[in-house]
């Protein structure tokens, strides 16, 4: 019986109803027992809905199967699914095309369908991801999703918050359960007895009515929950003075009124979380255990579930049944349920195995089901439920052989590392494995252990350790015959120079990397060198790494190795943009973005978002950056390392800006970047620290900042940023200081300025399309006419809000006497002014705010009063902006960059 739930009700048929258009996220939540199962049980029997549904869970295992609510569901969709769930692949792509899989299977489907997914709280973390894929994506397919789950137990850190975080508001309805009232529960009760409830004036029990609890007392105890109802309601036997305080009283009030046997019944599948097979019953109970669930069935105590097996009615009575039992009794139960599955030969859900090994406490059985748990997790891409196997194997590593105790440090901290976190632990369990393999004598594992060790520190900022782990790695695998391992370990020693600037030592590495690989082919070490020597020749101004990146970017994409594509795109922007090849970098930035942001590679997409931001920087579009840079700073799923581009790029904003925050902001950055360890990022702070000492008249600050770097060999300065600490010198007398200035490398625009030639130097720097740097050099130097010099700087500088440098040219011209001739100061807010991150018009801003809800083009046309193909032209141009191919890329960018929407 379905109570005050008309509005939910109705909620769902117009989602039902809007689907054949574009697709539809119906989020169901409340407490426990607040009847969301029991209200899409009314729906699936509703006259109004004709549409297919397929109805799946999530189970409350120690530790879930991965993708575990597709599996059920995985054979109704399509054949290709089914095989991707069931097969070992490879775990670097396979997590990406069980994804595009079901994207895909959803995609050509005719008829509306609708998918529920119960208790996502529970969900295994490769099924969040699977859903963070499709609800992003969800007005592109012909689906209503529906996601029930429990509000009161996803908190902020819950990992299905980042899931609910990313429905789309515009096609995602959320409704929340309420307990029910009293009057519902009179009628809930009157239902129950087959007559109304008598109402009296006073709180008394009729006569007619004696054998029923007051309602006014239900709904003091049960707080309208309809389960806890409905399970008070359910006991036979009536006692006022002892109404259940919990729903835990009501459920062992039922079960006491059971006959032994069934009782016994209830007492074990009360360990089993998940869909219970009849042949496990059966086998349980040999002689009549289908009976006796049965008969549980008719009390209702059980019930069939969508695949036809058996389970609790509720969650809640399971685990009140559950607290009928001693610890004792649940280690015993759980060992005869593994004993039953493995005689039946239920073997392949090894999540059910591994859940009663734990259960039972059996050191053999969990050290034989976990690793193969873990193993078949990984082969899924689901790291985190992996690492979560391994980690329950450790607990029991000393009932291991030495092998095995090797093998569950090494992977647990390999399962780990790949969920980005690098702590001690890890590190720990590196260290621990490297001593279990030599042990063994086993110089190979001893290696891949060493080179793990170098990233972890690299990883930490800990540069010095991360390059002798890595040379460990290297003299390691030396002792062996040569192997692709000893070609990776010399590629990843080529990354560490490559990163820290050391551009011989890096090119070295990696053509020692490339050497082998000839006799070794391997598609990854030959990607990852050619990035590595690519990335380390162009940085130091040598064009042939050009070439090597285009290669290795053209290899990565036809393996298939997402995370190194991205590095490419990461590489060879970052190169753009340091070089000041902007057009390039505008190319490449969109591209890779477009790309990280397809294959959900979120760690990589803000870094290079934090690149792009850079760009906008240099190109004089100080808000822009700034808003992109503010934008990633606000996410908190992000490493230190990937937001610190995005970071640097705040602080010298804020600089030009004037804002009040610009140093401490600074000091966040400088120190983010000491401990990391790597001058690229070391490098452009301290050169931004010594414009902000600039435009606040402070040399002592300058003098601070310029002496370490004159110190530095000048081939780790890039020739950009050796020109530009020369021009700062000279700017504060202090031409002196560089050891080297003879350099013939240093870019035409900064040689005109330490010529003094500001007029030519404003030309050069204008055709990079830099106009921020072109009003600096007008501000210093010779010239016929400062005035006029100083009025075209301010006019432009006024047009990128870069007040620091507006109030820097007041006061020089407050002291020359020519304050009078500068232009009036803009008032107001220069919003209007302002171009988009990505160059839209005001009217392709517009379109794009209504396109990003998913709304068709006939929708938009409708809305803005023009006509279609105006519409389908406006499209097409923003499409092209961003880089993108179709609607679906255009809202994925929407959704990782909410600041496209102006």
């Amino acid at each position: 019986m379905l109570l005050e739930r008309e509005n939910a009700v109705q909620d769902f048929l117009e989602l039902v109803s809007n689907t054949a258009n574009s697709g539809k996220v119906l989020l169901v939540s409340g407490e426990a027992g607040i009847g969301k199962t029991s209200l899409l049980e009314h729906m699936r029997q509703h006259p109004q809905i004709n549409n297919t549904m397929l109805w799946s869970g999530c189970d409350p295992l120690f530790t879930p199967q991965p993708y575990a609510p597709f599996q059920d569901i995985a054979s109704s969709l399509s054949n290709p699914l089914v095989n991707l769930l069931a097969k070992n692949q490879n775990p670097s792509k396979i997590s990406h095309k069980i994804a595009s899989t079901l994207f895909s299977s959803l995609e050509q489907l005719n008829e509306p369908i609708i998918l529920i997914i119960e208790d996502v709280h529970w969900a295994d973390n490769a099924t969040l991801d699977l859903l963070k894929f499709l609800v992003r994506r969800i007005s592109f397919v012909k689906c209503l999703l529906c996601l029930t789950y429990r509000d009161d137990e996803v908190l902020l850190s819950h990992p299905l918050s980042t899931v609910l975080s990313l429905c789309p508001s515009a096609h995602t309805k959320r409704i929340q359960l309420q307990p029910l009232s009293l009057n519902a529960i009179e009628i809930l009760s009157a239902h129950e007895r087959k007559q109304p409830w008598p109402r009296n004036v006073a709180d008394k029990v009729h006569s007619s009515t004696s054998d029923l609890y007051r309602p006014s007392d239900l709904l003091k105890i049960t707080a309208g929950n309809p389960f806890f109802l409905s399970e008070i309601l359910a006991n036979n036997t009536f006692d006022s003075n002892t109404i259940p305080s919990s729903i835990r009283d009501a459920i062992g009030a039922r079960l006491s009124h059971l006959k032994q046997p069934e009782q016994d019944l209830m007492l074990t599948l009360s360990l089993i979380p998940y869909s219970i097979p009849v042949r496990l019953i059966e086998h349980l109970f040999p002689k009549n255990g289908e009976t006796l669930a049965m008969a549980c069935i008719a009390r209702k105590l059980l019930q069939f579930d969508t695949q036809g097996e058996f389970r609790f009615r509720h969650e809640l009575a399971r685990l009140a049944t559950l607290a009928c039992l001693s610890i004792t009794e649940q280690k015993r139960l759980h060992l005869k349920i593994l004993n039953s599955l493995e005689r039946l030969k239920l073997t392949a859900n090894l999540a059910w195995l591994s859940h009663h090994a734990e259960g039972g406490h059996n050191a053999s059985k969990i050290l034989k089901y976990a690793p193969l748990s873990a193993e078949k997790a990984a082969n899924l891409g689901a790291h985190k439920e992996a690492a979560s196997y391994y980690e329950k194997a450790l607990k029991y590593v000393e009932y291991a052989d030495t092998q095995l105790a090797a093998s569950l440090y090494e992977n647990w901290a390999y399962e780990v590392s790949l969920t980005t976190h690098m702590n001690t632990p890890v590190i720990e369990a590196r260290r621990c494995a490297i001593t279990l393999w030599r042990a063994l004598n086993r110089l190979d594992k001893i290696g891949e252990n060493l080179r793990s060790l170098s990233r972890l520190y690299w990883y930490q900022g800990q540069a010095e350790r991360a390059e002798h782990y890595a040379n460990e790695a290297i003299s390691t695998f030396e002792q062996l015959p040569a192997s692709t391992e000893l070609a990776m370990a010399y590629s990843m020693r080529s990354q560490l120079d490559m990163l820290n600037e050391r551009t011989s030592d890096a090119v070295f590495w990696g053509e020692k990397a490339l050497a082998l690989e000839q006799t070794f082919p391997n598609p990854l070490v030959k990607v990852h060198a050619l990035t590595n020597i690519g990335s380390a020749l162009l940085m130091s101004g040598n064009a042939e790494g050009e070439l090597m990146l285009k290669n290795s970017l053209l290899l990565s994409e036809q393996h298939g190795m997402h995370e190194e594509t991205a590095r490419v795109y990461t590489n060879y922007s970052d190169y753009c943009v340091r070089f000041k090849r902007l057009s390039l970098a505008e190319e490449l930035t969109t591209k890779g973005i477009q790309y990280d942001t397809s294959h959900d590679l979120d760690s990589w997409t803000y870094y290079l978002v934090g690149i792009q931001a850079q760009l906008r920087l240099e190109q004089g579009r100080l808000v822009d950056a700034q808003t992109i840079a503010q934008g990633v700073q606000k996410l908190t799923n992000q490493t230190v390392l990937m937001k610190l581009p995005a970071l640097i790029v705040l602080a010298r904003t804020h600089i030009r800006m004037g804002l009040a925050d610009a140093e401490s902001i600074l000091q966040k950055a400088l120190s983010q970047a000491t401990a990391i360890g790597e001058w690229q990022y070391i490098i452009p702070l301290r050169l931004a620290y010594i414009e902000y000492a600039y435009l606040t008249h402070n040399s002592a600050l300058a003098t601070e900042h310029i002496a370490p770097l004159v110190k530095l060999q000048s081939s780790i300065l890039n020739p950009w940023q050796f020109g530009e600490l020369l021009v700062w010198q000279s700017r504060f007398g202090l031409s002196q200081i560089a050891t080297e200035t003879s350099r013939s490398d240093i870019p035409l625009p900064w040689v005109l300025e330490l010529k003094k030639d500001n007029e030519l130097a404003f030309n050069a720097w204008s055709d990079l399309g830099m106009p921020f740097n072109a009003a600096m050099a007008l501000l210093h130097g010779h010239t016929q006419n400062t005035v006029a010099s100083f009025v075209n700087a301010y006019s432009l500088l006024q047009s990128m809000q870069a007040k620091a440098v507006l109030r820097y040219i007041r006061k020089q011209a407050q002291q020359a006497g020519f304050i009078d001739q500068l232009p009036k100061r803009q008032r107001g807010p220069y919003s209007k002014s302002r171009q988009h991150p990505l160059g839209l018009t005001a009217k392709e801003q517009q379109i794009f705010k209504l396109l990003a809800t998913g709304a068709s083009n006939q929708d938009i046309a409708k809305t803005v009063s023009r006509s279609q193909r105006t519409i389908e032209n406006h499209v097409s141009s923003i499409l092209s902006k961003l880089s993108v191919e179709s609607r679906i890329e255009a809202i994925l960018r929407v959704q990782n960059e909410p600041w496209l929407l102006r």
